[in-house]
């Protein structure tokens, strides 16, 4: 199985790329305002909330978006059907996830994650630049349905039948806290499995094996239907990459959170 990681070292010997920067932060500040003040050279800057999501609604707070307006962003970055894409980021490739979650999903077979993201490619010694590239259009054709998702109700009963992979911090699992959504707690019978365990002090990911016994302790190997959720689809997302890393197929409850209290009816767990 080929990597969906990729080194510094192997972004800066691969050609023809296209390289998205896909910075982002929860409440901001902008993505854009960092990738100014320095980016990989050629990186072209992607909007989580604008190109990688539908706008906020009941189907939660980043939606799919719709496979018109993913294509017509994508080909605007420069994305091509038969050209490798790499995303990154500078928060452990939590925003580069959900990047490579939507295009694997929209069906580019070629996308790998900076691993460290931005960080590593600097501490590795490699230069950036201010200079905003102008990208020739791409011709990436969005089709659904390259990645496994989850509705609420098959997020529900995976719940009971395999194992569903709550990516929150602990504490917004337990409903202790809540920063963002109108209720607290988790989806009955989900796992707590902060993404933050995915990854080690250098943002980068655990290596295989540990990866897999981590996930082994949570209950998902081999042959057990697993599936991951957050609040809105993003570390979620970050999951998803985590488990294909560990070669370990997953997944993704798109709406996650956002989604599941939109809906006053459906039952919440806390503790």
């Amino acid at each position: 199985m080929t990597s969906p990681l990729i080194t510094p070292e192997q972004l800066a010997a691969l050609e023809g790329a296209t390289v998205l920067d896909v910075r982002w932060r929860l409440g901001g500040p902008p993505g854009l305002e960092s990738y100014r003040e320095g980016h990989i050279e050629g990186a072209v800057f992607c909007d989580l909330d604008a190109d990688l999501a539908a706008p906020p609604g009941e189907a939660g707070r980043h939606p799919l978006p719709e496979a018109q307006s993913f294509q017509s962003a994508m080909r605007r970055l420069g994305v091509s059907d038969d050209r490798p894409v790499v995303v990154y980021d500078d928060a452990a490739s939590t925003a580069a996830a959900r990047a490579w979650w939507v295009l694997r999903y929209f069906g580019h077979r070629d996308v790998r994650v900076l691993d460290g993201g931005l960080p590593a490619w600097i501490a590795a010694g490699r230069p950036t630049t201010k200079e905003v590239p102008q990208p020739a259009e791409g011709d990436f054709t969005a089709r659904p349905g390259g990645m496994p998702v989850l509705t609420a109700d098959e997020a529900a009963a995976l719940a009971g039948a395999g194992v569903l992979l709550d990516a929150r911090a602990a504490e917004r699992y337990r409903g202790e806290v809540e920063p963002i959504d109108p209720v607290a707690g988790h989806v009955p019978g989900a796992v707590s499995a902060p993404t933050t365990d995915n990854v080690g002090p250098d943002g980068r990911f655990l290596a295989p094996e540990r990866l897999r016994a981590r996930f082994a302790g949570l209950g998902v190997t081999e042959g057990v239907p697993a599936g991951a959720y957050c609040g809105s689809g993003v570390t979620a997302a970050h999951e998803v990459l985590a488990l294909e890393v560990a070669g370990l197929p997953a997944a993704l409850y798109v709406g996650s959170w956002s989604n599941w209290v939109a809906d006053p009816s459906r039952p919440v767990a806390t503790g």
